[in-house]
């Protein structure tokens, strides 16, 4: 799930760009800091945008640089438990499939794509239903539902997903 959430930090200015814009120096210091990490309780920083700076800051004694208290907001990216999901197949493994679901990859275990039985075509790149004759292959669009998440900071996400309960799996053209 996509989420637009303000933070509150603060930015050390240092003393060679005193001088330029407060906002531009603190959205440089927050860019560098926050962009494609993963925070526990954000999830994966996509953007930065409207940033706010007060303009009297700190002098702490040795450091030449001024500290100042910044506003942000950011545009998150927290996959959410049971959430229903579309993205497409981006590689196709003997063990499963790995969907594009927004900003990261998902992925589903062969055992949660059908309940056919899968045979794995190497020369083809992609999965096939022995009864159903279905294919899985790069490109094609899925719909499937998170059933696991892991957050490895400081720029990882893991997403498990499925795609054998009613309503899911490979979405047919002109069926979105």
């Amino acid at each position: 799930m996509f989420r637009a959430v303000s933070i509150e930090d603060i930015v050390r200015i240092p003393p060679e760009r005193f001088g330029e814009e407060l906002e531009r120096i603190a959205y440089d210091q927050l860019r560098d800091k926050y962009l494609g990490r993963v925070d526990p309780d954000l999830g994966l920083i996509i953007a930065i945008w409207k940033v706010k700076v007060e303009s009297v800051g700190t002098i702490i004694p040795g450091d030449g640089a001024t500290y100042h208290k910044a506003v942000a907001d950011l545009l998150t990216y927290y996959p959410v438990m049971h959430e229903v999901v579309e993205g497409e197949i981006v590689d196709v493994k003997k063990i499963g499939i790995f969907v594009n679901v927004g900003p990261v990859d998902a992925f589903a275990h062969i055992s949660q794509i059908t309940d056919d039985r899968l045979k794995y075509d190497e020369l083809r790149g992609l999965l096939q239903g022995e009864e159903t004759k279905v294919t899985y292959g790069r490109g094609d669009v899925v719909r499937g539902r998170v059933v696991n998440v892991s957050l490895a900071p400081p720029t990882h996400i893991r997403v498990g997903m499925t795609l054998k309960q009613p309503t899911m799996g490979k979405i047919k053209e002109g069926a979105r």
